[in-house]
């Protein structure tokens, strides 16, 4: 039996993307799901790129559950830690974009949201309280003792986001898999992904993702993030911060990104791409990164000029993915990316 290589552990979820870009959530006539949640996005990505990895999460025992999972099958993502809930609903999220593709998130599906048979989703048709703020959703009912150990003993990567931690019994799930981590010697990159709507109380996140941050050897985070959490998005200034980190990676959107991977630090700017939807582009960087260092071993990065094309890599990775609507689906094969970075 072939184990994947990179565990990413988290959400996976639907996103209603406003079919018309520039429209306020109040104005939108229509909405398309894509399949998302940052942590499936990066176990989507990776496989497309050439790296086995699996996804931990939990999903409604309902339709949209379901196709959730036969997507991972078919891609090839390893969902033997997939868990159920017999009651909460799997996560809605409704996504409304500007005019430049750059999204913001508008509510979520109210739990019993009931299935359409019309992937086009008329929201002037939909009751207004169908858009409450709530966390009575799958995701946030990780099982800690059902994660499957065998995935753990032959992995490389652990790939994490902070949102979960929102939850009591999916922060006590990321909790073993952390302790389960230490054990058998496997990295950890957590990324910040901020989305203060997730939280039932915003104010616990700031502690809370501290807290987490110094058990994990990678952080990926925005521009917006950093300034947040460590007031400065300097990396090599993170980085001395927390002291036991071996990479910090700092994304600003159109503008690039800054890191400081071992003792390299350097700032890229960003490829220049018509933009469709900047919803897991992020993800796309993190995939990059990981798969990257997976192919070439821990020690490249102690290599000035190869952590340099590692994040140039993943830069790619991340433009290319904002060029089409939805996650997944604008993900691109490893063929895809050499292409592009020929062509750049």
């Amino acid at each position: 039996m072939s184990y994947p290589r990179v565990l990413c552990l988290g959400e996976i979820l639907f996103d209603y993307l406003a079919d018309r870009l520039g429209q306020p959530y109040e104005m939108v006539e229509s909405w398309t799901p894509y399949p998302g949640g940052a942590p499936a996005n990066v176990a989507c990505a990776l496989v497309k790129l050439g790296t086995p990895a699996g996804f931990i999460g939990c999903v409604g025992r309902d339709e949209s559950g379901e196709s959730l999972v036969k997507l991972l099958q078919e891609i090839g993502v390893d969902g033997s830690g997939v868990q159920r809930h017999e009651t909460a609903p799997t996560r809605q999220v409704y996504v409304v974009r500007s005019q430049q593709g750059d999204r913001s998130f508008a509510g979520f599906g109210k739990r019993g949201l009931p299935e359409f048979a019309d992937p086009y989703l008329q929201a002037k048709q939909l009751p207004v309280d169908l858009f409450e703020e709530i966390a009575e959703f799958a995701d946030a009912y990780l099982q800690a003792q059902q994660l499957p150990v065998d995935l753990f003993e032959n992995a490389e990567f652990l790939v994490l986001g902070t949102l979960e931690l929102a939850y009591p019994e999916t922060r006590s799930a990321i909790d073993r898999a952390l302790k389960l981590a230490e054990q058998y010697n496997i990295k950890v990159l957590l990324d910040i992904n901020r989305r203060d709507m997730f939280w039932p109380n915003p104010a616990d996140a700031p502690s809370l993702i501290s807290e987490l941050i110094k058990r994990v050897d990678f952080l990926k985070t925005t521009e917006e993030e950093a300034t947040w959490l460590f007031g400065t998005a300097d990396p090599g200034a993170i980085t001395y911060r927390l002291g036991d980190v071996e990479g910090v990676l700092v994304t600003n959107g159109d503008k690039g990104c800054a890191y400081c991977l071992g003792e390299n630090e350097g700032k890229l700017p960003a490829f220049s791409v018509d933009v469709a939807d900047t919803t897991g582009a992020g993800d796309g960087f993190v995939a990059g990164i990981v798969h990257q260092i997976c192919q070439q071993g821990i020690r490249c990065l102690d290599n000035p000029e190869i952590a340099k094309q590692i994040v140039t890599y993943a830069s790619a990775v991340g433009g290319m993915t904002a060029m089409k609507p939805g996650a997944i689906a604008a993900q691109p094969t490893a063929a895809e990316v050499e292409a592009f970075l020929a062509s750049h």
